[in-house]
């Protein structure tokens, strides 16, 4: 999951920095990526997992690490 997971933020996070040489639990917003962006890979996320992220979930914390995405799929039904 996870490297489905950073090939989205590769293609559409915008990140000043190669997404491969962040631990899973780093910043995505220090390394670079924008409140746009981040709406970019949420969008990415739900057609590349087939889900839809609930609505108490559309907050800056879930989308600020591999390791938080993760987790948030985990809630909507994705199993690793």
């Amino acid at each position: 999951m996870k490297d489905q997971i950073r090939q989205v933020i590769r293609e559409h996070g915008h990140l000043a920095v190669d997404v491969d040489t962040l631990a899973d639990d780093a910043s995505l917003y220090q390394a670079g990526m924008t409140s746009h962006a981040s709406v970019n890979v949420m969008i990415a996320l739900e057609d590349s997992f087939d889900i839809e992220f609930l609505d108490s979930m559309l907050k800056r914390s879930v989308f600020e690490s591999v390791d938080s995405i993760a987790e948030a799929l985990g809630q909507v039904g994705v199993s690793a």
